[in-house]
């Protein structure tokens, strides 16, 4: 009869301990991030009464199964649900939630080792550290090259760093952005074929056929505007090889171009021999030089020119490529403009960016932008088996798998960022009231045998009377 007593004890302390996850999950059910835990129950073993025995043959006696007494239960797992919360969007620059695997790797200090987080709730301190709400430092990248395309590639086999978006050991301050002088200017559009020839000894700016403004900028920022003319000349004949190695004769228009420098500039500027010509066929096409061609000696699409802005300006001269080579001669009028140039004032931030791939883009008050780091993540073989440690943290576990690297966010299954949102908690508020009740209604069934067990002693205790 005592059997039961022990059963139930076990069965209270169970039920009592699957209250007391229900309510941690309840009591987390609007904390950022937060995974629910689940326990589960499993008997603890049985005391056989008869052992089981064969059926015979001989005696046509059938078998009997085994008889036993179960001794209650015990907490098989508490487990954690690694499913992803709700996304609500906030608007906050630094709030971020991950659609995939992946983790947040944060730590209190370089020494210190690296845990793990759902929770994007991040902000930035005054020092310009990235920061989760208890002050800790997250994780990424300072590193990076551009591609030839343009693309910021970061150093991803490097270790995991803290991230400062004011300023590194690699970049310095990025709060400022130097100057950078204007190299090449790249101009598209139309000389109009109606235009009519103008000797060269009558070429002036007032006649030009027309002049299209480019701003450039000095190595130290300064800003100049540049004009550059044109003026339709002469149709010759000129000797050119084609792509087959022929030597043929062509009727080509020439067009002088001239770069002057605007009157409104705040020094005077120096362009030598800041001209030249170009050509087009009798279809309208620009005569320039591709790789299997060659070239008219003497014309060029893509001439450089110098600027000497003069000493008293502080700057020294440099030297900017035309890229001429999107031009057309069609009846059409005239328009050039220019599509693409390099080149750009000194400029402070004025804000940041976080991109779905984890790149914090610097914006800048000259229209620039630079990165000024990637966040990295971590995913581990089994999420599951990390450790809460508190603060909304996790560490890995000997049944999680090891941290072995940082990944880029939307690679190998780590997931892209949400800026602007937050991974809600995952508790399920109606199916832990379920839970609750359901465990209620355990440990009150269980108590009932205390009673009723009780009972039957009492009685046994009176017999004697």
């Amino acid at each position: 009869m005592m059997r039961s007593m022990f059963s139930v004890v076990s069965g209270l302390r169970s039920h009592q301990t699957k209250m007391d996850v229900i309510g941690n999950n309840i009591a987390n059910v609007n904390t950022i991030g937060y995974k629910a835990g689940r326990v589960t129950f499993r008997e603890i073993f049985s005391q056989t009464i008869k052992a089981p025995s064969a059926p015979d043959a001989n005696t046509g006696r059938g078998g009997t199964n085994p008889m036993q007494i179960g001794l209650g239960i015990e907490v098989s797992s508490i487990d954690t649900n690694m499913a992803r919360g709700t996304v609500q969007r906030t608007d906050v620059i630094t709030d971020l939630s991950i659609e995939g695997e992946g983790f947040f790797v944060v730590r209190e200090s370089s020494s210190d080792p690296y845990k793990f987080t759902r929770a994007g709730n991040f902000r930035v301190d005054e020092l310009g550290n990235l920061v989760t709400g208890n002050g800790m430092a997250v994780c990424g990248w300072l590193e990076y090259t551009i591609s030839d395309k343009g693309e910021y590639i970061f150093n991803t086999i490097n270790q995991l760093e803290s991230i400062n978006i004011y300023n590194d050991s690699i970049n310095g301050n990025k709060r400022l952005i130097r100057a950078q002088a204007t190299t090449q200017a790249t101009f598209a559009g139309n000389l109009s074929a109606n235009s009519l020839p103008i000797p060269e000894a009558d070429r002036t700016i007032d006649n030009a056929h027309y002049i299209t403004p480019v701003t450039v900028y000095s190595p130290i920022g300064k800003e100049y505007k540049v004009n550059i003319c044109f003026w339709r000349g002469p149709s010759e004949s000129y000797t050119i090889t084609d792509e087959s190695g022929n030597t043929v004769n062509k009727i080509a228009t020439q067009w002088h171009w001239r770069a002057v420098g605007d009157v409104n500039n705040s020094d005077v500027l120096d362009l030598p021999s800041a001209e030249g010509e170009l050509l087009f066929d009798d279809e309208g096409n620009i005569l320039f030089v591709d790789p299997t061609s060659t070239p008219i000696d003497g014309y060029t699409v893509t001439p450089t020119i110098r600027i000497d802005s003069g000493v008293a300006s502080g700057s020294k001269p440099f030297e900017i490529k035309l890229d001429f080579k999107s031009l057309s001669m069609f009846a059409t009028v005239s328009s050039v403009k220019p599509i693409s140039r390099d080149g750009y004032p000194a400029g402070s931030m004025t804000s940041y960016s976080i991109s779905q791939d984890g790149i914090i883009m610097g914006i800048y008050s000259n229209g620039q932008q630079q990165p000024l780091g990637m966040i990295g993540l971590a995913v581990f073989d089994n999420p599951s088996g990390l450790a809460k440690v508190g603060n909304n943290l996790f560490e890995p576990t000997a049944n999680s798998g090891e941290f072995r690297r940082g990944i880029q966010p939307g690679t190998e299954d780590a997931g892209r960022l949400n800026p602007g949102t937050l991974e809600m908690s995952n508790v399920d508020l109606s199916q832990e009231f379920i839970d609750m009740i359901v465990t209620q209604r355990g440990f009150q069934a269980n108590s009932r045998i205390v009673t009723a067990t009780d009972e039957m002693l009492q009685e046994m205790v009176n017999i004697r009377r």
